[in-house]
Order: structure tokens, then C-alpha cells, then sequence
């Protein structure tokens, strides 16, 4: 049985990969390596904005569990630091999923640079910021809860720490938008 086998699935492999043999292979378009640095410019975006989202929630997130012994009721009206710092992995994400659909053939160098640019302003400049508002989220909601008065100026804080974010985001879109811009 195998004797009787054996020739009939060498001669379908060949007759398989003969017409792949007979078409010319298709030149590569674009640089080989750019594609490395607009992967790699998504993936920056995404790692450094949840790791700024990440440090400033657990900062915060510290600061209100000791707040929270002392007046638990003001721990609800607290966590406006840690719904901030997960706005900003939201950013890398956005601009990851920017830079992965402008990863198409052709692909050149200038495009890869201009991706990989637009990943590290987003995620190093969200990663600052989460910094930011982990460390301001932190003593601020302490400070809340021994003066309420402190509440408005904490928020001013945040919102300015979170604008830091902002920049980066909008500085990577319009980096990322530019990567075409060599084919023209």
C-alpha cells in the first residue's frame, strides 16, 4: 500500500510545484529593513504609553488605598488620577494602530523612520506623563483628604500633566501621516 502511495504523492508535489516554478518571483518593493523600524515604532507607542498608564494608576492607586482608611467616602470622588493615567496607553493604542495600517508595500526607509518617530514621541511623552500624574495623583489625594479645598488644584495638575500626553499623541499623528510622503 505505501509502495503504491508514495509515487502518487511525489508526482501531485511535483505537479504542485511546477507552476509555482514556471512564474517569475515578484521583486520586492520598498527597503527589506523598513518595515523592522514602522513595527517597532507601533510596538514603542503601545509598551511605553501602558507603562506610563501603568506606573501612574498604581501610584495613584497607592495614594488612595492610604486615603482610603482614613475617609473612605472620599475614595470614589479620588480616582479621577487613575481614570487619567488609563487615558494614556488609550494614546499608545491609537497611534500603534496608525503606524500597523500605513505598514503596506511599497515601504521605504523614510517611512519606517517617520513610523518609528511617531511611536516614540506618543508612548515616551505618555510614559512622562503618566509619571506625572502617578506621582501628583499620589499626594494629591492625600492632601485632599486632609484639606478638601485642595481638590480643584489637583485636578488643574492632572489636567496639565495629562496635556503633556496630548502633544506626544498629536506630534506622532501628524508624524505618522508624513510616512507616505516619499512615494509622491
Amino acid at each position: 500500500m505505501v509502495r503504491f502511495l508514495l509515487p502518487l504523492v511525489a508526482a501531485a508535489a511535483l505537479a504542485l510545484a511546477a507552476p509555482a516554478a514556471a512564474e517569475p518571483a515578484q521583486p520586492f518593493q520598498g527597503d527589506e529593513t523598513a518595515a523592522f523600524f514602522g513595527f517597532l515604532g507601533a510596538a514603542s507607542a503601545l509598551v511605553f504609553a501602558c507603562a506610563g498608564a501603568a506606573y501612574g494608576t498604581a501610584k495613584s492607586g497607592v495614594g488612595i488605598a492610604s486615603m482610603g482608611v482614613m475617609r473612605p467616602e472620599l475614595v470614589m470622588k479620588s480616582i479621577v488620577p487613575v481614570v487619567m493615567a488609563g487615558v494614556l496607553g488609550i494614546y499608545g493604542l491609537i497611534i500603534a494602530v496608525i503606524i500597523s495600517i500605513g505598514i503596506t508595500p511599497p515601504y521605504y526607509l523614510f517611512d519606517g523612520y517617520a513610523h518609528l518617530a511617531a511611536g516614540l514621541a506618543c508612548g515616551l511623552s505618555a510614559m512622562s506623563a503618566g509619571m506625572a500624574i502617578g506621582i501628583v495623583g499620589d499626594a494629591g489625594v492625600r492632601a485632599n483628604a486632609q484639606q478638601p479645598k485642595l481638590f480643584v488644584g489637583m485636578i488643574l495638575i492632572l489636567i496639565f500633566a495629562e496635556a503633556l500626553a496630548l502633544y506626544g499623541l498629536i506630534v506622532g499623528i501628524i508624524l505618522a501621516s508624513s510616512a507616505g510622503s516619499s512615494r509622491q
